[in-house]
């Protein structure tokens, strides 16, 4: 069965620092991207942040320069959360792009940020 598990949400004061971890069991092949997203009440889930088999990321505005993603290897990634903001609370979702089986999601995990 393929998961994927989210760890590492909590609660913090805004500037401080959390990491999100993303494991990734039960698949036959690796993904070819993973991603972060999050969703903030009342708010629709936007694209926070992806890396590529390659390497390659991309994240949105509204973090660049305050979050990392990365890939310890293939079924880990990590999303590394500083300069926290209230703005960012929300529940943060891992995905996965899966060759042969498509999109999958985990349970989310829930990042709240204190002013």
């Amino acid at each position: 069965q393929v998961q994927l598990v989210e760890s590492g949400g909590g609660l913090v004061q805004a500037g401080g620092s959390l990491r999100l971890s993303c494991a990734a069991s039960g698949i036959i092949f690796n993904p070819r991207a993973m991603a972060w997203y999050r969703q903030a009440l009342g708010k629709q889930r936007e694209l926070v942040a992806t890396i590529t088999n390659s390497g390659r990321t991309n994240y949105a505005d509204s973090v660049k320069g305050r979050f990392t993603i990365s890939r310890v290897n293939a079924k880990m990634v990590y999303l590394q959360m500083n300069s926290l903001k209230p703005e960012d609370t929300a529940v943060y979702y891992c995905n996965a792009d899966l060759p042969s089986y498509g999109t999958k999601w985990g349970q989310g995990t829930q990042v709240t940020v204190s002013s």
